[in-house]
């Protein structure tokens, strides 16, 4: 049985030649960034420069980086393992026979877990027949480098530090998949809305034969629905669904009270997206700069529609690599010449009571209890799914403020008490809106 120290030696061990396989295959099959575990692209990445900063090579302070191993222990693994090479004058440790490193590898308890989370190793295992396992599946499973922190970073930079489109940068918030608390996986979609986000991807995986036939003007939706059906939500989680950084236009600052400065901003928008493509921009309650041109509206707003149309037929997706979408709870706001700028409109309706349903037992699956989803799906009729997690959340609160339990119980009564709170809340929300002449 192994003693404390033994087993840290062990687990060591165990990450830095996995590091040295990954590192020598990684160079010797010349893969994308893509492949490379996140932690360890994020070791070697350049963020000036957008890239690794050079050919991978290990030495002792990537491995204390990587997987915050002290340099004793480093010593100490280094003497029991004979296939690494120790350099000292410049600490760098290389394998002196790979075969030998793979095998002893492959043969330790619980590595077959690790090779499953590094494409790197993966691709290799499989390509020769050494393991049976899916590379491609342990690759979707990995954080691409478009939707990681390294390069929203590197793109933060990048406009920061150019002159013409730093001013740009207070207008936007830059998303990537690794910012989100949620996934798509949480979410629950109709067949409609999954249809017309894998047209889009579709498109994406398919450009040149797009290109060939000019079919440019693609990948511009327009999701319309009442607050809370998820709009916002899925948009930004459209990062992770593309595997693009997402550009989302800050509404409060595109407006501005000086005359013909708004058109101004929304071209400086367009152009940072255009600078930091591929990427999805985002335009978060798009009737507040989209809405109806009239006679009578002052000549700056019309200037601002007319900048923003101008602005949306002038990008796509074949020639630009720039998703758009556009957002709006008020669609009969909206400029009549601003749809037929979109592809696809995106219907988020109020959930039905499968959907309500679903959206239930997806919230409650970690929740312990006594309830009857079915139930409490019937009396939620009108509910968006932003009402539904709010039952959840008042739930789990009312419950902790009763008593200071680890475990979380769940009985139907709380649940149904909670409903009637937010009914209540939702009745006196549209008495204040009556009194004070607010629709």
């Amino acid at each position: 049985m192994f003693q404390k120290d033994e087993i840290i030696l062990h687990e060591d061990a165990d990450r830095i030649v996995e590091l040295l396989l990954t590192v020598e295959i990684f160079n010797k099959e010349r893969l994308t960034l893509d492949y490379l575990p996140k932690d360890i692209r994020k070791n070697y990445w350049d963020n000036n420069k957008g890239e690794l900063k050079s050919q991978l090579e290990v030495f002792g302070k990537d491995v204390e980086c990587i997987y915050n191993i002290n340099p004793d222990l480093i010593q100490r693994v280094i003497k029991e393992l004979p296939f690494i090479d120790y350099i000292e004058i410049n600490s760098r440790l290389k394998l002196t026979n790979f075969n030998v490193a793979m095998r002893w590898f492959l043969n330790r308890d619980k590595n077959y877990d690790k090779i499953k989370k590094n494409p790197v190793l993966a691709y290799y295992c499989s390509k020769k027949g050494l393991l049976d396992i899916d590379y491609k599946t342990v690759l979707s499973e990995n954080v691409p480098i478009l939707c990681s922190r390294e390069w929203k970073e590197y793109l933060i930079n990048k406009i920061s530090n150019d002159e013409k489109l730093s001013p740009a940068l207070p207008l936007v918030k830059i998303f990537c998949a690794e910012d989100m608390l949620l996934s798509m996986k949480d979410m629950v979609l109709t067949e409609e809305e999954i249809e017309k986000l894998n047209r889009v991807k579709g498109a994406i995986n398919n450009k040149k034969i797009l290109k060939r036939l000019k079919l440019y003007d693609v990948g511009k939706l327009l999701f319309v629905g009442p607050p809370g059906t998820g709009k916002t939500t899925i948009a930004r989680l459209t990062t992770e669904f593309f595997s693009l950084p997402l550009v989302e236009i800050r509404i409060s600052m595109i407006v501005d009270q000086y005359l013909g400065e708004t058109s101004k901003n929304i071209d400086r928008v367009f152009e940072l997206a255009r600078n930091v493509a591929p990427c999805i921009l985002f335009i978060d309650e798009f009737d507040f700069i989209a809405k109806t041109r009239t006679s009578d509206e002052h000549s700056a707003v019309k200037r601002a529609v007319n900048t923003l149309i101008k602005n949306i037929d002038e990008i796509n997706l074949i020639n630009d690599e720039i998703i758009l979408i556009g957002a709006t709870n008020h669609p009969q706001l909206l400029d009549i010449a601003i749809w037929r700028r979109f592809d696809d409109v995106v219907f988020f309706p109020l959930p039905s009571d499968k959907e309500r349903e679903d959206i239930l037992r997806h919230l409650l699956t970690d929740i312990k209890g006594d309830f009857n989803i079915k139930d409490i799906a019937r009396i939620t009729d009108g509910f968006t799914g932003s009402d539904l997690r709010l039952i959840v959340k008042k739930t789990v609160l009312n419950i902790l403020s009763k008593n200071n339990k680890e475990e979380i119980y769940i009985m139907q009564k709380d649940l149904i008490n909670s409903v009637d709170e937010i009914k209540k809340s939702s009745e006196m929300r549209e008495d204040i809106g009556r009194y004070f002449g607010i629709e």
